[in-house]
């Protein structure tokens, strides 16, 4: 089989085209940023020539800047995944899109998970302009699978865990907030998730792809902390309201396996348990 990943460059892209590399059976073509321009219709339809899969990895992700520059975060984040999905459909191949828990609105912990079938109300501008792309996945190409992430996490690249172990080495306190809630997720085991969804043949449709289990950043810094054999106790909690940002963040972000339970499809283990798998090689990334 024959995979083109776009963003191979980034913290995502990179795992995915690690992992297909290391399949006898199948060719990656890898296309970072300068490789392809993904909103160049004739370049993205030229790159996709003979493709069977296509795993669109890349994406405008500063969130607060996208406050300032809309109209650039929309050419990566809602252009792209068009022609990407126009493209693929003129060649037949199946397209993975990568979406965001940004696409939903302020959403209640009572109601416990998000399903898939949520109705999004995004309210950044990073969140519009990704859900814009869903939008046009959709509308361009029935043969897609669009899958919602949250709290990445990888050796590629910065990172939370990275900048929180180094903080915690040079500080004796660190606070972190503790009312937003969501699912670390290690980039490895979504870039697997992907590949499986493929290889099972599930229905075309949105996916969520993210660590089970929940966990607020305040959790989830104590536990980088501890991995990185610094004491704890160095990470305190702290309201949201202590680090005003430009874009909201989602207070809660804890995303329902729902979709892929049906496709018959495991989910990504329990955030913690990933967490200790990953620390070893996120903590010694570059």
């Amino acid at each position: 089989m024959r995979w083109v990943v776009t963003g191979a460059g980034g913290m995502l892209g990179a795992e995915v085209v690690e992992l297909l590399a290391a399949r006898e059976q199948d060719v990656v073509v890898a296309l970072s940023r300068d490789r392809l321009d993904v909103t160049d219709p004739d370049a993205v339809l030229l790159a996709l020539r003979g493709a069977d899969v296509v795993v669109n990895c890349a994406a405008f992700t500063a969130v607060d800047d996208a406050e300032s520059d809309e109209a650039c975060a929309a050419e990566v984040n809602s252009l792209a995944p068009r022609l990407l999905a126009a493209a693929a459909r003129e060649v037949g191949a199946r397209l993975v899109h990568v979406s965001t828990d940004y696409v939903f609105g302020a959403s209640d912990p009572s109601d416990g998970p998000i399903p898939t079938s949520a109705p999004t109300a995004p309210r950044s501008a990073y969140g519009r302009t990704k859900e814009a792309g869903e939008r046009a996945v959709r509308a361009e190409l029935e043969d897609h699978l669009i899958v919602r992430t949250a709290w990445l996490y990888g050796a590629k690249g910065g990172c939370f865990p990275r900048t929180i172990a180094a903080l915690a080495a040079q500080r004796e306190h660190v606070d972190v907030v503790d009312d937003q809630v969501g699912q670390p997720t290690w980039a490895k085991d979504l870039a697997e998730l992907l590949v499986r969804l493929v290889d099972a043949g599930v229905p075309p449709g949105t996916y969520h792809g993210t660590a089970s289990g929940k966990a607020s950043w305040f959790e989830f810094a104590r536990e980088v902390v501890r991995s990185a054999h610094l004491p704890a106790e160095r990470v305190g909690p702290c309201a949201s309201t202590a680090f005003p940002r430009p874009a909201p963040r989602p207070a809660w972000s804890v995303l329902a396996h729902d979709a892929l339970r049906r496709a018959g499809v495991a989910p990504i283990g329990d955030w913690r348990e990933r967490w200790r798998a990953a620390a070893d090689e996120v903590l010694s990334g570059p």
